[in-house]
């Protein structure tokens, strides 16, 4: 996603200097990408290893971090303190103690670290953040929110690296920061106080098991087991997959196609949180990475009446065909339902693209060589990004004790 943007719609005003990564043939491959496809030569490669040289030959002004979770705050601290800006992905990190390395190293070195939350720039979530800033539902007080992740996306993150929580923070960091940093934006609010349970109830040998299957596989890539499970995907069938992945693995061993149904997965993917924010709002949230569509339901209740919002988007697998339909838009529904009133709906184009039109608004305000006021301030800082995870992370320490957090006392 960035950098053919950086090759393409951008190029007059951001230039791509270089990759890094831990995988040779994963770099060569994107170097393919970017002269076949976008017509941009290849640029310079450095093993992660040479970061710091990267830095020193090539000096960029700002570095974009993509790496696994648990190790984006080595690469966001060392470049800041290198002297470049940084844009990471989500989520910012995966615990409280990383968490606050990075935010001593933005107060140490002055420079600037910003968190890509495109979901906020969604048409339709940026239409709910207006309509709740003109007050049409009075002072908000709770919001119920249920993000489904369906059996083709949902099943992804049990196939993946993200299976392990020491490598993602689980789904309440890795996806729910997504989540929590949407209503963090609705509400102009931050979180106070987090209560969380959940628990691996679907994915996984054991739960297989209990539901009578009894053939079991490792990974999909050459097993005949895997051709007739909908949950399988087939590196070797997918020409983008196979030369990212599968022609990759001999140099780290990284499998894309581990099945959901082994062992060796340590997060959940059935979650309830409840949380209390700064502005006295109560949060029910629910998370389930296994259902029939994909999508989120969301109801805010105000002194003035409810809004009730469905949004149901495309299924997809990560990598495995064009950015522009991750989280592509198939449904809006957006009602207000006044005290005393008739409902009505809201009348809302959906946005094309990705995450339903919010990738390209925001590669815009990251690459863009126009700088507008935003009245919603959309673009997030490492703030932002600190209290979406922190959400999580209080949410992960409550589902191991048993008590409510507060969130104040992790940093």
């Amino acid at each position: 996603m960035y950098y053919g943007a950086l090759a393409t719609t951008y190029k007059n005003c951001s230039q791509l200097v270089a990759f890094c990564d831990i995988n040779q043939t994963r770099m060569n491959y994107a170097n393919e990408l970017l002269q076949e496809k976008y017509q941009h030569p290849k640029v310079n490669t450095y093993t992660a290893d040479r970061f710091d040289d990267m830095i020193r030959e090539r000096r960029p002004d700002v570095v974009i971090v993509t790496t696994i979770d648990r190790t984006h705050h080595i690469y966001i601290v060392r470049a800041l303190e290198l002297g470049c800006d940084v844009i990471t992905e989500k989520p910012m990190t995966i615990d409280e103690s990383r968490c606050k390395e990075i935010l001593d190293a933005v107060n140490r070195t002055g420079r600037r670290l910003r968190v890509t939350f495109n979901y906020r720039y969604a048409p339709h979530n940026t239409k709910i953040k207006e309509l709740l800033m003109s007050g049409v539902i009075g002072e908000v007080n709770s919001v119920h929110f249920e993000w489904l992740l369906n059996t083709q996306h949902g099943a992804d993150y049990f196939r993946r690296w993200h299976r392990d929580k020491r490598n993602s923070g689980g789904l309440l960091v890795h996806k729910a920061t997504h989540h929590f940093d949407l209503v963090n934006f609705w509400l102009s609010s931050r979180p106070k106080t987090v209560f969380a349970m959940g628990d691996l109830m679907f994915y996984g040998r054991e739960n297989a098991e209990r539901r009578g299957v009894n053939r079991f596989y490792q990974r999909a890539y050459g097993n005949p087991l895997a051709r007739n499970d909908p949950f399988a995907i087939h590196l070797e069938d997918n020409p983008h997959l196979k030369k990212m992945y599968l022609d990759a693995e001999y140099e780290d061993g990284y499998q894309r196609d581990q099945s959901v149904f082994g062992d060796g997965i340590s997060i959940e993917d059935t979650l309830g949180v409840l949380v209390r924010y700064e502005n006295n709002a109560i949060l029910t949230y629910s998370l389930n990475a296994y259902l029939p569509w994909e999508g989120f339901n969301v109801a805010f209740n105000g002194a003035k009446g409810r809004l009730e919002a469905r949004i149901v988007e495309q299924s997809y697998v990560s990598a495995g065909a064009e950015k522009a339909d991750e989280g592509a838009i198939q449904e809006i529904d957006i009602w207000i339902y006044p005290h005393f009133r008739p409902a009505y709906q809201v009348e809302i184009q959906a946005g094309q693209g990705g995450h339903g039109g919010g990738d390209r608004l925001l590669l815009e305000d990251l690459f863009g060589s126009e700088t507008n006021d935003d009245p919603f301030r959309r673009a997030a800082s490492h703030i932002d990004g600190a209290m979406s995870i922190l959400t999580g992370i209080a949410g992960n320490i409550s589902m191991r004790t048993g008590y409510p957090v507060n969130v104040s006392s992790l940093l």
